[in-house]
Protein backbone atom coordinates (compact mmCIF):
# COMPACT_ATOMS: atom_id res chain seq x y z
CA UNK A 1 0.00 0.00 0.00
CA UNK A 2 1.28 3.45 -0.85
CA UNK A 3 1.96 5.98 1.88
CA UNK A 4 -0.44 8.90 2.41
CA UNK A 5 0.13 11.89 0.19
CA UNK A 6 2.90 14.20 1.32
CA UNK A 7 1.58 17.70 2.00
CA UNK A 8 5.02 19.10 1.38
CA UNK A 9 6.68 18.67 -1.97
CA UNK A 10 9.17 15.83 -2.08
CA UNK A 11 12.53 16.38 -3.71
CA UNK A 12 12.51 14.86 -7.20
CA UNK A 13 15.96 13.26 -7.19
CA UNK A 14 15.02 9.94 -8.76
CA UNK A 15 13.83 6.61 -7.42
CA UNK A 16 16.16 3.74 -6.58
CA UNK A 17 16.30 1.48 -9.70
CA UNK A 18 17.01 -1.47 -7.41
CA UNK A 19 14.17 -0.72 -5.00
CA UNK A 20 12.56 -3.90 -3.67
CA UNK A 21 8.85 -4.61 -4.02
CA UNK A 22 8.39 -1.73 -6.48
CA UNK A 23 4.93 -2.06 -7.97
CA UNK A 24 2.39 0.02 -9.84
CA UNK A 25 0.65 2.66 -7.73
CA UNK A 26 -3.11 3.33 -7.56
CA UNK A 27 -2.49 6.56 -9.47
CA UNK A 28 -0.76 4.65 -12.27
CA UNK A 29 -3.67 2.20 -12.45
CA UNK A 30 -6.11 5.11 -12.75
CA UNK A 31 -3.89 6.57 -15.45
CA UNK A 32 -3.96 3.26 -17.37
CA UNK A 33 -7.73 3.05 -17.17
CA UNK A 34 -8.03 6.47 -18.80
CA UNK A 35 -5.81 5.29 -21.64
CA UNK A 36 -7.94 2.20 -22.10
CA UNK A 37 -10.85 4.58 -22.70
CA UNK A 38 -8.90 6.05 -25.61
CA UNK A 39 -7.90 2.59 -26.86
CA UNK A 40 -11.56 1.57 -26.70
CA UNK A 41 -12.55 4.59 -28.79
CA UNK A 42 -9.92 3.71 -31.39
CA UNK A 43 -10.96 0.04 -31.47
CA UNK A 44 -14.65 0.91 -31.76
CA UNK A 45 -14.10 3.35 -34.65
CA UNK A 46 -11.77 0.85 -36.31
CA UNK A 47 -14.38 -1.92 -36.06
CA UNK A 48 -17.13 0.35 -37.41
CA UNK A 49 -15.19 1.24 -40.58
CA UNK A 50 -14.02 -2.35 -41.08
CA UNK A 51 -17.62 -3.55 -40.87
CA UNK A 52 -18.54 -1.03 -43.56
CA UNK A 53 -15.80 -2.43 -45.77
CA UNK A 54 -13.72 0.78 -45.64
CA UNK A 55 -10.52 -1.06 -44.87
CA UNK A 56 -7.96 1.55 -45.96
CA UNK A 57 -9.67 4.32 -43.96
CA UNK A 58 -9.97 2.04 -40.95
CA UNK A 59 -6.28 1.13 -41.02
CA UNK A 60 -5.17 4.75 -41.50
CA UNK A 61 -7.24 6.09 -38.63
CA UNK A 62 -6.26 3.20 -36.37
CA UNK A 63 -2.55 3.72 -37.04
CA UNK A 64 -2.70 7.45 -36.24
CA UNK A 65 -4.89 7.09 -33.15
CA UNK A 66 -3.08 4.13 -31.60
CA UNK A 67 0.39 5.56 -32.27
CA UNK A 68 -0.59 8.77 -30.49
CA UNK A 69 -2.15 6.92 -27.55
CA UNK A 70 0.69 4.44 -27.09
CA UNK A 71 3.54 6.91 -27.45
CA UNK A 72 2.04 9.33 -24.93
CA UNK A 73 1.54 6.47 -22.45
CA UNK A 74 5.07 5.14 -22.94
CA UNK A 75 6.73 8.48 -22.23
CA UNK A 76 4.75 9.16 -19.07
CA UNK A 77 5.38 5.61 -17.86
CA UNK A 78 9.14 5.90 -18.34
CA UNK A 79 9.20 9.17 -16.41
CA UNK A 80 7.04 7.81 -13.57
CA UNK A 81 9.27 4.78 -13.14
CA UNK A 82 12.25 7.08 -12.54
CA UNK A 83 10.76 10.09 -10.74
CA UNK A 84 7.38 9.33 -9.16
CA UNK A 85 7.32 11.45 -5.98
CA UNK A 86 3.55 10.97 -5.48
CA UNK A 87 3.21 14.39 -3.85
CA UNK A 88 0.39 16.83 -4.54
CA UNK A 89 2.17 18.59 -7.41
CA UNK A 90 2.94 15.28 -9.15
CA UNK A 91 -0.67 14.17 -8.71
CA UNK A 92 -2.07 17.42 -10.11
CA UNK A 93 0.11 17.16 -13.21
CA UNK A 94 -1.07 13.59 -13.63
CA UNK A 95 -4.64 14.89 -13.50
CA UNK A 96 -3.75 17.31 -16.31
CA UNK A 97 -2.44 14.36 -18.30
CA UNK A 98 -5.71 12.52 -17.68
CA UNK A 99 -7.56 15.52 -19.10
CA UNK A 100 -5.35 15.25 -22.17
CA UNK A 101 -6.24 11.56 -22.55
CA UNK A 102 -9.96 12.35 -22.42
CA UNK A 103 -9.64 15.16 -24.98
CA UNK A 104 -7.66 12.87 -27.28
CA UNK A 105 -10.26 10.13 -26.92
CA UNK A 106 -13.08 12.54 -27.76
CA UNK A 107 -11.31 13.48 -31.00
CA UNK A 108 -10.87 9.94 -32.29
CA UNK A 109 -14.32 9.44 -33.92
CA UNK A 110 -13.97 12.70 -35.89
CA UNK A 111 -10.48 11.65 -37.00
CA UNK A 112 -11.78 8.35 -38.42
CA UNK A 113 -14.80 10.02 -40.01
CA UNK A 114 -12.75 12.66 -41.82
CA UNK A 115 -10.34 10.05 -43.16
CA UNK A 116 -13.24 7.87 -44.31
CA UNK A 117 -14.92 10.75 -46.15
CA UNK A 118 -11.70 11.74 -47.91
CA UNK A 119 -11.84 15.19 -46.37
CA UNK A 120 -9.09 17.22 -44.75
CA UNK A 121 -8.04 15.25 -41.69
CA UNK A 122 -9.89 16.40 -38.57
CA UNK A 123 -7.29 15.68 -35.93
CA UNK A 124 -7.36 18.92 -33.94
CA UNK A 125 -8.82 17.39 -30.76
CA UNK A 126 -6.44 14.43 -30.96
CA UNK A 127 -3.49 16.82 -31.29
CA UNK A 128 -4.72 19.10 -28.50
CA UNK A 129 -5.17 16.15 -26.13
CA UNK A 130 -1.74 14.81 -27.03
CA UNK A 131 -0.08 18.19 -26.53
CA UNK A 132 -1.81 18.69 -23.15
CA UNK A 133 -0.28 15.43 -21.95
CA UNK A 134 3.13 16.38 -23.29
CA UNK A 135 3.09 19.88 -21.77
CA UNK A 136 2.44 18.32 -18.36
CA UNK A 137 5.32 15.93 -19.00
CA UNK A 138 7.63 18.84 -19.90
CA UNK A 139 6.70 20.47 -16.57
CA UNK A 140 7.71 17.24 -14.82
CA UNK A 141 11.05 17.15 -16.65
CA UNK A 142 11.75 20.78 -15.74
CA UNK A 143 11.09 19.96 -12.09
CA UNK A 144 13.50 17.02 -12.33
CA UNK A 145 16.08 19.32 -13.95
CA UNK A 146 15.90 21.69 -10.97
CA UNK A 147 15.98 19.04 -8.26
CA UNK A 148 18.24 16.31 -9.68
CA UNK A 149 21.59 17.99 -10.49
CA UNK A 150 23.23 14.69 -11.44
CA UNK A 151 20.79 14.22 -14.33
CA UNK A 152 20.01 17.85 -15.09
CA UNK A 153 21.40 17.66 -18.63
CA UNK A 154 19.18 14.67 -19.43
CA UNK A 155 16.05 16.27 -17.98
CA UNK A 156 16.68 19.56 -19.83
CA UNK A 157 17.24 17.66 -23.08
CA UNK A 158 13.93 15.85 -22.64
CA UNK A 159 12.09 19.11 -21.92
CA UNK A 160 13.59 20.92 -24.92
CA UNK A 161 13.19 18.13 -27.47
CA UNK A 162 9.66 17.19 -26.40
CA UNK A 163 8.66 20.88 -26.58
CA UNK A 164 10.04 21.19 -30.11
CA UNK A 165 8.00 18.17 -31.17
CA UNK A 166 4.80 19.69 -29.76
CA UNK A 167 5.23 22.79 -31.90
CA UNK A 168 5.40 20.48 -34.90
CA UNK A 169 2.26 18.63 -33.83
CA UNK A 170 0.30 21.86 -33.37
CA UNK A 171 1.31 23.10 -36.81
CA UNK A 172 0.38 19.76 -38.38
CA UNK A 173 -2.90 19.54 -36.47
CA UNK A 174 -4.20 22.95 -37.48
CA UNK A 175 -2.87 23.04 -41.04
CA UNK A 176 -6.03 21.26 -42.37
CA UNK A 177 -4.10 18.80 -44.53
CA UNK A 178 -5.32 15.83 -46.55
CA UNK A 179 -4.65 12.26 -45.49
CA UNK A 180 -1.28 11.51 -47.10
CA UNK A 181 0.43 14.79 -46.14
CA UNK A 182 -0.83 14.20 -42.59
CA UNK A 183 0.61 10.67 -42.60
CA UNK A 184 4.00 11.86 -43.86
CA UNK A 185 4.25 14.65 -41.28
CA UNK A 186 3.08 12.31 -38.50
CA UNK A 187 5.74 9.75 -39.46
CA UNK A 188 8.44 12.43 -39.39
CA UNK A 189 7.31 13.75 -36.00
CA UNK A 190 7.01 10.28 -34.47
CA UNK A 191 10.44 9.39 -35.80
CA UNK A 192 11.83 12.55 -34.19
CA UNK A 193 10.10 11.82 -30.88
CA UNK A 194 11.49 8.29 -30.83
CA UNK A 195 15.02 9.66 -31.02
CA UNK A 196 14.42 11.86 -27.97
CA UNK A 197 14.83 9.23 -25.18
CA UNK A 198 18.11 7.71 -26.48
CA UNK A 199 19.52 11.18 -27.21
CA UNK A 200 18.52 12.62 -23.82
CA UNK A 201 19.64 9.60 -21.80
CA UNK A 202 23.17 9.92 -23.19
CA UNK A 203 23.50 13.35 -21.56
CA UNK A 204 24.10 11.76 -18.14
CA UNK A 205 24.14 8.40 -16.41
CA UNK A 206 20.54 7.91 -17.52
CA UNK A 207 17.27 8.16 -15.65
CA UNK A 208 16.80 5.67 -12.76
CA UNK A 209 13.80 3.75 -14.10
CA UNK A 210 13.02 0.44 -12.39
CA UNK A 211 13.19 -2.65 -14.68
CA UNK A 212 10.64 -4.79 -12.85
CA UNK A 213 8.31 -1.82 -12.40
CA UNK A 214 8.51 -1.11 -16.14
CA UNK A 215 7.80 -4.74 -17.02
CA UNK A 216 4.79 -4.71 -14.70
CA UNK A 217 3.46 -1.44 -16.13
CA UNK A 218 3.60 -2.72 -19.70
CA UNK A 219 2.03 -5.99 -18.63
CA UNK A 220 -0.80 -4.22 -16.84
CA UNK A 221 -1.70 -2.08 -19.84
CA UNK A 222 -1.65 -5.20 -22.00
CA UNK A 223 -4.04 -6.91 -19.58
CA UNK A 224 -6.38 -3.93 -19.45
CA UNK A 225 -6.33 -3.59 -23.24
CA UNK A 226 -7.20 -7.28 -23.53
CA UNK A 227 -10.51 -6.24 -22.03
CA UNK A 228 -11.40 -5.14 -25.56
CA UNK A 229 -11.51 -8.85 -26.41
CA UNK A 230 -14.07 -9.46 -23.66
CA UNK A 231 -16.06 -6.43 -24.84
CA UNK A 232 -16.05 -7.77 -28.40
CA UNK A 233 -17.21 -11.15 -27.12
CA UNK A 234 -20.11 -9.59 -25.23
CA UNK A 235 -21.08 -7.59 -28.33
CA UNK A 236 -21.00 -10.73 -30.46
CA UNK A 237 -23.09 -12.80 -28.06
CA UNK A 238 -25.58 -9.97 -27.59
CA UNK A 239 -26.04 -9.82 -31.36
CA UNK A 240 -26.64 -13.57 -31.56
CA UNK A 241 -29.13 -13.56 -28.69
CA UNK A 242 -31.02 -10.63 -30.20
CA UNK A 243 -31.24 -12.32 -33.61
CA UNK A 244 -31.63 -15.98 -32.65
CA UNK A 245 -32.10 -16.14 -28.85
CA UNK A 246 -29.66 -18.39 -26.96
CA UNK A 247 -28.12 -21.03 -29.18
CA UNK A 248 -25.05 -23.17 -29.73
CA UNK A 249 -23.57 -20.32 -31.78
CA UNK A 250 -23.80 -17.98 -28.77
CA UNK A 251 -22.03 -20.51 -26.58
CA UNK A 252 -19.29 -20.98 -29.20
CA UNK A 253 -18.66 -17.23 -29.42
CA UNK A 254 -18.44 -16.95 -25.62
CA UNK A 255 -15.96 -19.82 -25.35
CA UNK A 256 -13.93 -18.62 -28.34
CA UNK A 257 -13.79 -14.95 -27.29
CA UNK A 258 -12.83 -15.64 -23.69
CA UNK A 259 -10.47 -18.46 -24.68
CA UNK A 260 -8.75 -16.33 -27.30
CA UNK A 261 -8.30 -13.42 -24.89
CA UNK A 262 -7.00 -15.76 -22.19
CA UNK A 263 -4.61 -17.41 -24.64
CA UNK A 264 -3.15 -14.06 -25.68
CA UNK A 265 -2.68 -13.13 -22.02
CA UNK A 266 -0.90 -16.41 -21.29
CA UNK A 267 1.32 -16.06 -24.36
CA UNK A 268 2.38 -12.53 -23.42
CA UNK A 269 3.60 -13.51 -19.96
CA UNK A 270 5.82 -16.36 -21.12
CA UNK A 271 8.84 -14.02 -20.95
CA UNK A 272 10.17 -12.68 -17.64
CA UNK A 273 10.90 -9.26 -19.12
CA UNK A 274 11.77 -7.64 -15.78
CA UNK A 275 14.74 -9.97 -15.23
CA UNK A 276 16.11 -9.27 -18.72
CA UNK A 277 15.69 -5.49 -18.41
CA UNK A 278 17.46 -5.58 -15.04
CA UNK A 279 20.50 -7.11 -16.74
CA UNK A 280 20.37 -5.23 -20.05
CA UNK A 281 18.96 -1.77 -19.37
CA UNK A 282 19.76 -0.50 -22.87
CA UNK A 283 17.24 -2.95 -24.30
CA UNK A 284 14.46 -0.79 -22.89
CA UNK A 285 14.14 1.15 -26.16
CA UNK A 286 13.37 -1.90 -28.28
CA UNK A 287 11.18 -3.33 -25.52
CA UNK A 288 9.18 -0.13 -25.17
CA UNK A 289 8.86 0.76 -28.85
CA UNK A 290 7.87 -2.76 -29.93
CA UNK A 291 4.93 -2.65 -27.55
CA UNK A 292 3.22 -0.12 -29.80
CA UNK A 293 2.67 -3.03 -32.21
CA UNK A 294 1.69 -5.34 -29.34
CA UNK A 295 -0.91 -2.86 -28.05
CA UNK A 296 -2.24 -2.34 -31.59
CA UNK A 297 -2.61 -6.09 -32.05
CA UNK A 298 -4.43 -6.45 -28.73
CA UNK A 299 -6.85 -3.63 -29.56
CA UNK A 300 -7.20 -4.94 -33.11
CA UNK A 301 -8.23 -8.37 -31.82
CA UNK A 302 -10.98 -6.82 -29.73
CA UNK A 303 -12.07 -4.74 -32.70
CA UNK A 304 -12.15 -7.87 -34.87
CA UNK A 305 -14.46 -9.61 -32.40
CA UNK A 306 -16.69 -6.54 -32.57
CA UNK A 307 -16.67 -6.80 -36.38
CA UNK A 308 -17.87 -10.38 -35.97
CA UNK A 309 -20.80 -8.98 -33.96
CA UNK A 310 -21.65 -6.58 -36.79
CA UNK A 311 -21.61 -9.47 -39.27
CA UNK A 312 -23.86 -11.59 -37.06
CA UNK A 313 -26.30 -8.66 -36.78
CA UNK A 314 -26.29 -8.25 -40.56
CA UNK A 315 -24.92 -4.71 -40.23
CA UNK A 316 -21.71 -5.29 -42.14
CA UNK A 317 -20.50 -5.34 -45.72
CA UNK A 318 -18.09 -8.10 -44.73
CA UNK A 319 -19.04 -11.74 -44.70
CA UNK A 320 -17.86 -14.50 -42.42
CA UNK A 321 -14.44 -14.62 -44.11
CA UNK A 322 -13.94 -10.89 -43.56
CA UNK A 323 -15.00 -11.18 -39.93
CA UNK A 324 -12.60 -14.05 -39.28
CA UNK A 325 -9.77 -12.20 -41.01
CA UNK A 326 -10.48 -9.16 -38.80
CA UNK A 327 -9.66 -11.31 -35.78
CA UNK A 328 -7.05 -13.62 -37.32
CA UNK A 329 -4.68 -10.94 -38.61
CA UNK A 330 -4.17 -9.10 -35.28
CA UNK A 331 -3.86 -12.45 -33.49
CA UNK A 332 -1.08 -13.44 -35.89
CA UNK A 333 0.61 -10.06 -35.43
CA UNK A 334 0.40 -10.41 -31.65
CA UNK A 335 1.94 -13.89 -31.59
CA UNK A 336 4.74 -12.91 -33.98
CA UNK A 337 5.43 -9.75 -31.94
CA UNK A 338 5.74 -11.70 -28.69
CA UNK A 339 8.23 -14.14 -30.23
CA UNK A 340 10.20 -11.26 -31.77
CA UNK A 341 10.25 -9.49 -28.40
CA UNK A 342 11.54 -12.68 -26.73
CA UNK A 343 14.35 -12.96 -29.28
CA UNK A 344 15.27 -9.28 -28.93
CA UNK A 345 15.39 -9.36 -25.14
CA UNK A 346 17.17 -12.67 -24.59
CA UNK A 347 19.26 -12.85 -27.80
CA UNK A 348 18.47 -16.57 -27.54
CA UNK A 349 17.26 -18.19 -30.76
CA UNK A 350 15.05 -21.16 -29.97
CA UNK A 351 14.05 -23.39 -32.92
CA UNK A 352 11.04 -24.47 -30.86
CA UNK A 353 9.59 -20.99 -31.34
CA UNK A 354 9.69 -21.43 -35.11
CA UNK A 355 7.67 -24.62 -34.74
CA UNK A 356 5.22 -23.03 -32.33
CA UNK A 357 4.69 -19.98 -34.54
CA UNK A 358 4.30 -22.25 -37.56
CA UNK A 359 1.70 -24.32 -35.71
CA UNK A 360 -0.19 -21.18 -34.67
CA UNK A 361 -0.07 -19.86 -38.24
CA UNK A 362 -1.38 -23.18 -39.52
CA UNK A 363 -4.31 -23.02 -37.14
CA UNK A 364 -5.08 -19.45 -38.23
CA UNK A 365 -5.09 -20.54 -41.89
CA UNK A 366 -7.41 -23.44 -41.05
CA UNK A 367 -9.83 -21.01 -39.37
CA UNK A 368 -9.85 -18.81 -42.47
CA UNK A 369 -10.36 -21.86 -44.69
CA UNK A 370 -13.30 -22.95 -42.52
CA UNK A 371 -14.90 -19.56 -43.04
CA UNK A 372 -14.36 -19.81 -46.80
CA UNK A 373 -16.01 -23.25 -46.80
CA UNK A 374 -19.12 -21.92 -45.09
CA UNK A 375 -18.60 -22.68 -41.40
CA UNK A 376 -20.30 -20.34 -38.93
CA UNK A 377 -18.44 -17.51 -37.21
CA UNK A 378 -18.68 -19.34 -33.88
CA UNK A 379 -16.95 -22.47 -35.14
CA UNK A 380 -14.32 -20.43 -36.99
CA UNK A 381 -13.51 -18.51 -33.81
CA UNK A 382 -13.27 -21.77 -31.88
CA UNK A 383 -10.61 -22.95 -34.33
CA UNK A 384 -8.85 -19.58 -34.19
CA UNK A 385 -8.80 -19.79 -30.39
CA UNK A 386 -6.48 -22.76 -30.73
CA UNK A 387 -3.70 -20.60 -32.28
CA UNK A 388 -2.43 -19.06 -29.01
CA UNK A 389 -3.40 -22.31 -27.27
CA UNK A 390 -0.81 -24.13 -29.40
CA UNK A 391 1.86 -21.74 -28.13
CA UNK A 392 0.74 -22.10 -24.53
CA UNK A 393 0.70 -25.91 -24.66
CA UNK A 394 4.11 -25.97 -26.37
CA UNK A 395 5.57 -23.70 -23.72
CA UNK A 396 4.06 -25.47 -20.74
CA UNK A 397 5.15 -28.93 -21.93
CA UNK A 398 8.59 -28.24 -23.40
CA UNK A 399 9.27 -24.56 -23.87
CA UNK A 400 9.50 -23.61 -20.20
CA UNK A 401 12.79 -25.52 -19.97
CA UNK A 402 14.10 -23.60 -22.98
CA UNK A 403 12.98 -20.33 -21.36
CA UNK A 404 14.83 -21.28 -18.17
CA UNK A 405 17.98 -21.81 -20.22
CA UNK A 406 17.54 -18.46 -21.91
CA UNK A 407 17.03 -16.64 -18.59
CA UNK A 408 20.08 -18.40 -17.12
CA UNK A 409 22.13 -17.26 -20.10
CA UNK A 410 20.92 -13.70 -19.59
CA UNK A 411 21.93 -13.70 -15.90
CA UNK A 412 25.36 -15.21 -16.55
Amino acid sequence: MTSPIAYRLARMTGRDPGESHRSATPLELLFDLAFVLAIGQAADSFAHLLAEGHIASALGGFAIAMSSICWAWINVTWFASAYDTDDWYYRLLTMVQLIGVVVLALGIPALFESIDHGEQVTNQLVVIGYVIMRIALVAQWLRAARQDPERRATAVAYAKLVSIAQVGWLVAGFASLDFWPTIVIALVLFAFEMTVPPAAERKSSGTPWHPHHMAERYGLLTIIALGEGIFGTVAGVSAIVEEQSWSLEAVLVIVAGVGLTFGLWWTYFIVDTGAVLATYRRRLWGFGYSHILVFMAVAGTGAGLHVAAYVIEGHSELGTVGAVLSVAIPVAVFCASVFALYLYLTRFFDPLHVWLMSAATGVILVAIACAALGASIGWCLIVLMLAPAMIVVGYETVGHRHAAEAHAAVRS
